[in-house]
Protein backbone atom coordinates (compact mmCIF):
# COMPACT_ATOMS: atom_id res chain seq x y z
CA UNK A 1 0.00 0.00 0.00
CA UNK A 2 1.41 3.44 -0.91
CA UNK A 3 2.84 5.33 2.03
CA UNK A 4 0.72 8.46 1.76
CA UNK A 5 -2.36 7.13 -0.04
CA UNK A 6 -5.44 5.06 0.68
CA UNK A 7 -6.26 1.98 -1.39
CA UNK A 8 -8.35 4.17 -3.64
CA UNK A 9 -5.25 6.16 -4.56
CA UNK A 10 -6.42 9.30 -2.75
CA UNK A 11 -3.98 11.22 -0.60
CA UNK A 12 -4.44 10.31 3.06
CA UNK A 13 -3.78 13.10 5.56
CA UNK A 14 -4.24 10.57 8.38
CA UNK A 15 -1.50 8.24 7.13
CA UNK A 16 0.78 11.19 6.49
CA UNK A 17 0.25 12.53 10.00
CA UNK A 18 0.86 9.11 11.55
CA UNK A 19 4.04 8.57 9.52
CA UNK A 20 5.42 11.98 10.48
CA UNK A 21 4.58 11.36 14.13
CA UNK A 22 6.37 8.00 14.06
CA UNK A 23 9.55 9.53 12.63
CA UNK A 24 9.74 12.64 14.84
CA UNK A 25 11.36 10.92 17.87
CA UNK A 26 14.14 9.57 15.63
CA UNK A 27 14.72 13.06 14.25
CA UNK A 28 14.77 14.39 17.80
CA UNK A 29 17.34 11.76 18.80
CA UNK A 30 19.58 12.63 15.85
CA UNK A 31 19.34 16.31 16.79
CA UNK A 32 20.29 15.59 20.39
CA UNK A 33 23.24 13.48 19.29
CA UNK A 34 24.46 16.09 16.82
CA UNK A 35 24.31 18.88 19.41
CA UNK A 36 25.75 16.98 22.36
CA UNK A 37 22.38 16.82 24.06
CA UNK A 38 22.70 13.21 25.20
CA UNK A 39 24.88 14.08 28.17
CA UNK A 40 28.01 12.42 29.50
CA UNK A 41 26.81 8.91 28.57
CA UNK A 42 25.35 9.36 25.08
CA UNK A 43 25.10 5.64 24.27
CA UNK A 44 23.18 4.91 27.45
CA UNK A 45 20.86 7.86 26.87
CA UNK A 46 20.22 6.82 23.27
CA UNK A 47 19.47 3.25 24.39
CA UNK A 48 16.98 4.48 27.00
CA UNK A 49 15.45 6.96 24.55
CA UNK A 50 14.76 4.35 21.88
CA UNK A 51 13.41 1.85 24.41
CA UNK A 52 11.07 4.44 25.86
CA UNK A 53 9.66 5.33 22.46
CA UNK A 54 9.30 1.68 21.53
CA UNK A 55 6.98 1.04 24.48
CA UNK A 56 5.15 4.33 23.89
CA UNK A 57 4.41 3.43 20.28
CA UNK A 58 3.35 -0.04 21.39
CA UNK A 59 0.81 1.59 23.72
CA UNK A 60 -0.37 3.91 20.93
CA UNK A 61 -0.78 0.88 18.64
CA UNK A 62 -2.98 -0.86 21.19
CA UNK A 63 -4.97 2.36 21.70
CA UNK A 64 -6.01 2.60 18.05
CA UNK A 65 -8.88 0.09 18.23
CA UNK A 66 -10.52 1.56 21.37
CA UNK A 67 -10.22 5.10 20.05
CA UNK A 68 -11.49 4.14 16.61
CA UNK A 69 -14.57 2.45 18.04
CA UNK A 70 -15.35 4.80 20.91
CA UNK A 71 -14.81 8.00 18.93
CA UNK A 72 -16.23 6.73 15.61
CA UNK A 73 -13.03 7.55 13.74
CA UNK A 74 -12.62 4.65 11.28
CA UNK A 75 -9.56 6.06 9.54
CA UNK A 76 -7.54 5.69 12.70
CA UNK A 77 -7.06 2.08 11.55
CA UNK A 78 -4.23 3.35 9.33
CA UNK A 79 -2.28 4.11 12.49
CA UNK A 80 -2.31 0.54 13.81
CA UNK A 81 0.15 -0.77 11.24
CA UNK A 82 2.23 2.42 11.12
CA UNK A 83 2.65 2.73 14.87
CA UNK A 84 3.16 -1.01 15.26
CA UNK A 85 6.05 -0.87 12.80
CA UNK A 86 7.35 2.22 14.59
CA UNK A 87 7.36 0.26 17.87
CA UNK A 88 9.32 -2.48 16.10
CA UNK A 89 11.75 0.03 14.60
CA UNK A 90 12.55 1.75 17.89
CA UNK A 91 12.76 -1.58 19.74
CA UNK A 92 15.18 -2.96 17.13
CA UNK A 93 17.27 0.23 17.31
CA UNK A 94 17.21 -0.07 21.11
CA UNK A 95 18.70 -3.57 20.84
CA UNK A 96 21.22 -2.62 18.15
CA UNK A 97 22.49 0.35 20.15
CA UNK A 98 22.88 -1.89 23.20
CA UNK A 99 24.92 -4.39 21.16
CA UNK A 100 27.11 -1.64 19.67
CA UNK A 101 27.71 -0.13 23.11
CA UNK A 102 28.55 -3.43 24.79
CA UNK A 103 30.07 -5.29 21.87
CA UNK A 104 28.16 -8.17 20.29
CA UNK A 105 29.76 -10.94 22.34
CA UNK A 106 29.31 -9.25 25.69
CA UNK A 107 25.80 -8.09 24.77
CA UNK A 108 24.79 -11.69 23.94
CA UNK A 109 26.25 -12.88 27.24
CA UNK A 110 24.39 -10.17 29.17
CA UNK A 111 21.11 -11.04 27.42
CA UNK A 112 21.50 -14.69 28.40
CA UNK A 113 22.54 -14.00 32.01
CA UNK A 114 20.31 -11.04 32.97
CA UNK A 115 16.62 -11.86 33.12
CA UNK A 116 15.38 -8.36 32.31
CA UNK A 117 17.54 -8.32 29.17
CA UNK A 118 16.28 -11.78 28.21
CA UNK A 119 12.70 -10.54 28.58
CA UNK A 120 13.45 -7.49 26.43
CA UNK A 121 15.13 -9.57 23.73
CA UNK A 122 12.16 -11.96 23.59
CA UNK A 123 9.81 -8.98 23.21
CA UNK A 124 11.90 -7.63 20.31
CA UNK A 125 11.98 -11.06 18.62
CA UNK A 126 8.19 -11.32 18.86
CA UNK A 127 7.83 -7.80 17.46
CA UNK A 128 9.99 -8.82 14.50
CA UNK A 129 7.68 -11.78 13.86
CA UNK A 130 4.63 -9.52 13.93
CA UNK A 131 6.32 -6.90 11.77
CA UNK A 132 7.28 -9.50 9.17
CA UNK A 133 3.64 -10.60 8.87
CA UNK A 134 2.00 -7.18 9.09
CA UNK A 135 1.53 -6.68 5.36
CA UNK A 136 -1.43 -7.51 3.13
CA UNK A 137 0.37 -10.40 1.43
CA UNK A 138 1.01 -12.12 4.75
CA UNK A 139 -2.62 -11.64 5.78
CA UNK A 140 -3.77 -13.31 2.56
CA UNK A 141 -1.32 -16.20 2.91
CA UNK A 142 -2.07 -16.87 6.58
CA UNK A 143 -5.79 -16.17 6.44
CA UNK A 144 -7.59 -13.80 8.78
CA UNK A 145 -8.12 -16.32 11.59
CA UNK A 146 -4.52 -17.55 11.77
CA UNK A 147 -3.23 -14.00 11.32
CA UNK A 148 -5.33 -12.76 14.23
CA UNK A 149 -4.14 -15.60 16.45
CA UNK A 150 -0.52 -14.77 15.65
CA UNK A 151 -0.97 -11.05 16.20
CA UNK A 152 -2.69 -11.59 19.54
CA UNK A 153 0.93 -12.00 20.70
CA UNK A 154 1.01 -8.20 20.88
CA UNK A 155 -0.64 -8.44 24.30
CA UNK A 156 2.12 -10.71 25.56
CA UNK A 157 4.68 -8.34 24.07
CA UNK A 158 3.13 -5.46 26.00
CA UNK A 159 3.41 -7.42 29.25
CA UNK A 160 7.04 -8.36 28.52
CA UNK A 161 7.89 -4.78 27.62
CA UNK A 162 6.34 -3.46 30.83
CA UNK A 163 8.21 -6.03 32.96
CA UNK A 164 11.48 -5.20 31.16
CA UNK A 165 10.85 -1.50 31.76
CA UNK A 166 10.25 -2.08 35.47
CA UNK A 167 13.30 -4.27 35.99
CA UNK A 168 15.76 -2.06 34.17
CA UNK A 169 14.63 1.11 35.98
CA UNK A 170 16.85 1.69 38.99
CA UNK A 171 15.07 4.27 41.14
CA UNK A 172 11.99 6.19 40.01
CA UNK A 173 9.50 3.76 38.43
CA UNK A 174 6.87 6.41 37.72
CA UNK A 175 7.01 5.95 33.96
CA UNK A 176 7.01 2.12 34.06
CA UNK A 177 4.01 2.28 36.41
CA UNK A 178 2.28 4.71 34.05
CA UNK A 179 2.88 2.47 31.04
CA UNK A 180 1.67 -0.58 33.00
CA UNK A 181 -1.48 1.33 33.97
CA UNK A 182 -2.17 2.37 30.39
CA UNK A 183 -1.68 -1.18 29.14
CA UNK A 184 -4.03 -2.33 31.88
CA UNK A 185 -6.66 0.17 30.72
CA UNK A 186 -6.30 -0.96 27.10
CA UNK A 187 -6.56 -4.63 28.11
CA UNK A 188 -9.58 -3.88 30.29
CA UNK A 189 -11.33 -2.24 27.33
CA UNK A 190 -10.82 -5.35 25.22
CA UNK A 191 -12.09 -7.66 27.95
CA UNK A 192 -15.18 -5.49 28.39
CA UNK A 193 -15.75 -5.35 24.63
CA UNK A 194 -15.54 -9.13 24.41
CA UNK A 195 -17.96 -9.61 27.31
CA UNK A 196 -20.44 -6.84 26.47
CA UNK A 197 -20.02 -6.49 22.70
CA UNK A 198 -19.87 -2.69 22.98
CA UNK A 199 -18.16 -0.43 25.49
CA UNK A 200 -20.23 2.64 26.35
CA UNK A 201 -18.71 5.89 27.66
CA UNK A 202 -20.06 5.04 31.13
CA UNK A 203 -18.34 1.65 31.08
CA UNK A 204 -15.13 3.30 29.88
CA UNK A 205 -15.30 5.73 32.79
CA UNK A 206 -15.77 2.83 35.19
CA UNK A 207 -12.80 1.02 33.69
CA UNK A 208 -10.72 4.18 34.14
CA UNK A 209 -11.51 4.29 37.86
CA UNK A 210 -10.78 0.57 38.37
CA UNK A 211 -7.53 0.66 36.38
CA UNK A 212 -6.37 3.79 38.21
CA UNK A 213 -6.86 2.04 41.55
CA UNK A 214 -4.96 -1.03 40.33
CA UNK A 215 -2.19 1.22 38.99
CA UNK A 216 -1.81 2.81 42.42
CA UNK A 217 -1.70 -0.68 43.96
CA UNK A 218 1.02 -1.72 41.50
CA UNK A 219 3.15 1.28 42.44
CA UNK A 220 2.66 0.70 46.18
CA UNK A 221 3.41 -3.02 45.86
CA UNK A 222 6.53 -2.42 43.76
CA UNK A 223 8.08 -0.03 46.23
CA UNK A 224 7.06 -2.25 49.12
CA UNK A 225 8.53 -5.44 47.64
CA UNK A 226 11.43 -4.29 45.45
CA UNK A 227 12.86 -1.28 47.33
CA UNK A 228 13.33 0.02 50.83
CA UNK A 229 10.86 2.85 50.32
CA UNK A 230 8.00 2.78 52.82
CA UNK A 231 4.92 1.68 50.81
CA UNK A 232 2.65 3.72 53.09
CA UNK A 233 4.46 6.87 51.97
CA UNK A 234 3.85 5.84 48.37
CA UNK A 235 0.17 5.32 49.19
CA UNK A 236 0.05 8.77 50.75
CA UNK A 237 1.72 10.27 47.69
CA UNK A 238 -1.11 8.81 45.59
CA UNK A 239 -3.68 10.68 47.68
CA UNK A 240 -2.03 14.10 47.59
CA UNK A 241 -0.26 16.15 44.96
CA UNK A 242 2.78 17.33 46.93
CA UNK A 243 5.03 15.40 44.53
CA UNK A 244 2.78 16.01 41.54
CA UNK A 245 0.12 13.64 40.19
CA UNK A 246 1.15 10.00 40.45
CA UNK A 247 0.74 7.58 37.49
CA UNK A 248 -2.65 6.40 38.76
CA UNK A 249 -4.04 9.91 38.33
CA UNK A 250 -2.76 10.07 34.76
CA UNK A 251 -4.38 6.72 33.95
CA UNK A 252 -7.63 8.01 35.45
CA UNK A 253 -7.37 11.25 33.47
CA UNK A 254 -6.71 9.45 30.18
CA UNK A 255 -9.59 7.02 30.70
CA UNK A 256 -12.06 9.71 31.74
CA UNK A 257 -10.99 11.96 28.86
CA UNK A 258 -11.65 9.17 26.37
CA UNK A 259 -15.02 8.46 28.02
CA UNK A 260 -15.97 12.15 27.85
CA UNK A 261 -14.97 12.43 24.19
CA UNK A 262 -16.88 9.24 23.40
CA UNK A 263 -19.97 10.61 25.13
CA UNK A 264 -19.74 13.90 23.23
CA UNK A 265 -19.58 12.07 19.90
CA UNK A 266 -22.17 9.41 20.67
CA UNK A 267 -25.16 11.60 19.79
CA UNK A 268 -23.77 12.48 16.37
CA UNK A 269 -22.63 8.94 15.56
CA UNK A 270 -26.01 7.55 14.40
CA UNK A 271 -26.39 10.49 12.01
CA UNK A 272 -22.97 9.92 10.51
CA UNK A 273 -23.35 6.15 10.55
CA UNK A 274 -20.51 3.81 11.22
CA UNK A 275 -18.11 4.05 8.36
CA UNK A 276 -17.56 0.73 6.66
CA UNK A 277 -14.18 -0.68 7.63
CA UNK A 278 -12.02 -1.98 4.81
CA UNK A 279 -11.24 -5.74 4.93
CA UNK A 280 -7.64 -5.31 6.10
CA UNK A 281 -8.70 -3.11 8.98
CA UNK A 282 -11.22 -5.69 10.17
CA UNK A 283 -8.35 -8.12 10.38
CA UNK A 284 -6.35 -5.60 12.38
CA UNK A 285 -9.13 -4.73 14.82
CA UNK A 286 -7.88 -6.76 17.77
Amino acid sequence: MPLFQERSGQFSPEKTLFLVASILPAVWLVGLAANGGLGARPWTEAIHFTGLWAIRFLAVTLAITPLRRLLFLPKLYFGRRIFGLAALGYAALHLVLFCLDQGFGRALSEIVLRIYLTIGAVAVALLVALGATSFDGAIRRLGAERWNRLHAAVYGIAVLAAVHFFLQTKLDVSEPVLMAGLFLLLFAYRIAARLKGEVTPAVMAGLAVICALITAAIEIAWYGLATRVDPWRVAEANLFFDLGPRPAWWVLAVGLAIAALAASRADAAPKRGRARTPPASRVEAS
